[in-house]
Formats: structure tokens, sequence, C-alpha cells
């Protein structure tokens, strides 16, 4: 492993017109920082002001903040389908898994990408962090066009011991699965998961900067997904029999987590800059979902598990020096799954090329700062919900419940316009109606081992 001080040491020595991008031969390269689980104001520029975030902060500072990004989904894996596909989740089987959980369901081979569609266009690929899209060898990252790939299959491990724990009775455990892996190879590190994918990600950078052809590196980190441990809770780890504690966690210990998060993406910012690369990469900061129980959903009503803002609104920065102006704010809505379209068009892939998309390019809205208007669906199979957003208007359905709300006037969800505006209330109802029926239905039951858990999870919340 690169030693941390010697690299930064080193460092220191669609329907709208399409945009003009960079030649082929200044191709913009792609840094894709995904969190998991992270709520909307977690970060200081959101609003979190009790965990210090420097280096996320700066990237809003140098680029732009998005005020209304989403998920596709208000739990990670369907989110992931929906990023690698440019498409909504249910139109794939692995996406109907909320989340992935067994070693039969993953994504299958001849799906078309985005690293599959880079890579045909002559970039280099590289996933470090969370896969959580299959279990099994035919799922893996490297059968879906990452060249190279370091981390998890699954969705969540100890962050010491890199093992998923299951016990009912709060003895010892009753299952460990280790779930580390160097492309398909399981391997053994010692350390910090957080620091461990941060370092990886720095490596592959400084390897991948020494060819001349652009990339594309998504770094898909764990924090601060459960178990809630941090830096300095390696005898904590060790006694924990069940990882999915949740009864654990302190809020100490999830800014422990955000902030070494935080430490992480400078350090591989870091790298950039050393890299000789930064000028012409474009660096996105996201989350999968909302955040869970510790997490600063503020001003929104909701968390993980819930298609309420604070279930799938997230925090969403941008930069591009040169071409994305410098601490700008957006109003423009946008979801995960408009990276495809959006990557594509900046590395100058005809749109003939492209596979179907259901996501939006935003390079008008990064380089124009141009707006656009557009409609947003999610659907959750826990507690019957659904959800619509057009404009301001939201439609929202949970547990057989349906509401109106200006979302906009209204973040937090609070004041049902339905009897207000029924003609409008109407038309939304209608429309999610239709999109739906062009989606998967549920099966009967999902396959995932942790449906049931998820289920309990709204409930207790």
């Amino acid at each position: 492993m690169v030693d941390r001080r010697s690299l930064l040491k080193g460092a220191a020595a669609c329907l709208m017109a399409p945009v003009v991008v960079r030649s082929a031969e200044r191709r913009p390269s792609f840094l894709f920082i995904m969190a998991d689980d992270m709520g909307w104001a977690d970060i200081g520029c959101y609003g979190r002001d009790d965990v210090s975030t420097p280096h996320l902060d700066a990237l809003a500072r140098d680029g732009m903040k998005f005020d209304h990004g989403y998920s596709n989904s208000p739990v990670c894996s369907p989110t992931r389908v929906a990023l690698i596909t440019g498409r909504y989740q249910y139109r794939l089987r692995v996406g109907l898994e909320e989340p992935v959980g067994t070693q039969a369901v993953g994504l299958e081979p001849g799906v078309e990408t985005l690293p599959l569609q880079l890579k045909r266009a002559g970039y280099q690929t590289s996933l470090v962090g969370k896969w959580h899209l299959g279990m099994q060898d035919r799922h893996s990252p490297l059968r879906h066009g990452y060249d190279r790939f370091w981390g998890i299959r699954g969705g969540g491990v100890d962050y010491f011991t890199h093992d998923i724990r299951h016990t009912s009775t709060g003895e010892a455990a009753t299952e460990s699965i280790r779930d580390l892996w160097d492309g398909d190879v399981p391997v053994e590190a010692v350390g910090y998961l957080t620091d461990l994918l941060g370092d990886r990600a720095a490596q592959e950078i400084m390897r991948m900067s020494s060819d001349p052809r652009p990339f594309l590196l998504s770094l898909h980190f764990t924090a601060p997904h459960w178990p809630w441990e941090g830096p300095g809770d390696e005898a904590l780890a060790r006694r924990i029999a069940n990882a999915m504690h949740f009864d654990g966690g302190t809020i100490a210990t999830y800014r422990a987590m955000i902030e070494s998060l935080d430490q992480n993406v400078g350090h591989v910012l870091a790298a950039l800059r050393a890299s000789g690369r930064a000028d012409d990469t474009i660096v996105v900061f996201t989350s999968d979902n909302g955040g869970e129980r510790f997490a600063k959903n503020w001003p929104f009503n909701g968390m993980k598990s819930e298609v309420l803002e604070g279930g799938i609104r997230t925090p969403l920065l941008v930069r591009w020096p040169g071409r994305v102006p410098r601490g700008t704010v957006t109003d423009q809505p946008a979801i995960t799954m408009d990276w495809m379209p959006t990557f594509l068009e900046a590395a100058g892939v005809p749109r003939e090329q492209w596979p179907p998309t259901d996501g939006m390019s935003l390079l008008p809205t990064l380089l124009e700062s141009r707006t656009f208007e557009r409609d947003l669906y999610w659907r959750y199979k826990a507690n019957d919900q659904a959800a619509m957003r057009r404009g301001k208007w939201k439609y929202l359905r949970i547990s057989g419940r349906e509401y109106l709300f200006d979302i906009v006037a209204d973040p937090q969800e609070r004041g049902d316009l339905k009897s207000h505006h029924p003609e409008l209330f109407a038309t939304l109802k209608a429309d999610w109606e239709r999109w739906n029926a062009t989606m998967l239905p549920y099966p009967a039951e999902s396959a995932s081992w942790n449906n049931k858990t998820l289920r309990t999870l709204v409930d207790r919340y």
C-alpha cells in the first residue's frame, strides 16, 4: 500500500441543444464519490455545524451545489442499479430487491452500463468500495465494464474485521462472512475500512494517471452506513456480535465517521492534484439515499427506507475546474440515473451510441446554469410507498394515505394540499400510475434476506 504521507508529500512537490465539450484529446476523466446513508445536511455546506467537513465544503466552493439532488431509491442497491444503468431500477429484476441480499440475485451479464460505455469509448475504469449488485462471480463488477475492483460485494461490513455478522440472540454471532475483494479474489487487509478505501482510491488515481487515456474512478464509501464505528473503535468492533446493531451507535461516533469520510475525500483529491489530472476531471460527490438515525436531514421529514424527502434528498456537489462556475448553487432537480447521460455527453460519445436512458444530461446546468422541467418518480415496496415530483409539486402515498405537497414552500411535507388542488392531485396520481404500469411489478415475495428486516425498520422508526 502506498504510504499516505508520501503521497501527500508528492502532491506538494437530450431535449435541449447539446453542450459543447472538450475535444477528444482533452476528454474529461470522472471521479464519482458516493457516500452511504448520508443525510442531506450532514456536511457543513448543507447546514451541519457540529462536524468538520473542510474538504467537502471546498468542493462546494470550487464548483456547483445542488439543493434538489435526489437518489433513485431510499435504500442502497436500487440506487446503484440506476447509477450504473442510467435507468429506473424497476426496469430490471435486480432493481426490485430493496436491497439486494441473496446469493441468487444480482446484476446479470449483458446489461448496458456506464463503465462499459466509457470503456468502449477508450476510458480506463475502476471501482473502489461498495458494489452491492450481487455476490456471485457472474455478478462481479469486472463483468459489467470495470477493469479493476477493490472493495466489498455486499451491502456493508464491519469497519475493522471486514465481515458481516448476524445474530438474533445478542450472544455469539450465528454467521460471519468475510467480504473484501481484489477483483474476484477474496483478500484480507488490516485497517479502518474508510481509510483503506481512501488509500486504494488514491493509488488508483496515481496508477491510471500514468496512462494518457481518461478514466472513470467510482469511489463508493461504506461510511456512514452501520455498523456505527469510528476510526478509534476497533475494540468495540471485536465485541459486536451483530454488525446490524440497531441499538448501537452514538452521535459522537457518527460525527467521527463523517469526519473520517471527509478526510479521505481530501486524501483522494490530493492524489488527483498530484497526478496532474485535476483540471481535466469532473468530481461528483453524493449519497445513495437519505440518512439513518443519527443523520441530519433538516429541513426534511423522513429517513432512509421512506420516499419522504429525508429518505431520497441527498447532498450533490460537482466540480470541473474552468468549466463549472465556482461557488454556484442550483435549484435544478437531479437524480442518480442522470450521471450516465451526463458523463457520456461530457466524454463526447455520440448520442446515437447511447443505450436507452431514463436520466437526463446535467451538462446544460453544470456549464451554463440552465434549468429544465422534468418529472421524477419513486416507489418502495415496504408500506406501499409512491412519490412523484413535477416542478414544485409532489404526490406522495404511504400505507394507503395520499398527499399533495408544495415541496418548495413546504419541504417538511406537513401541509396536505390535495383538497385545495383536487384536479392537480388527480393528474399527478394518474401520471404516477401510468408510469408505474411501464415498470416491472414486484415479485410476490422479495428474495432479499433482509426484506423483513427493512420492513421492521420502517415500522420501528
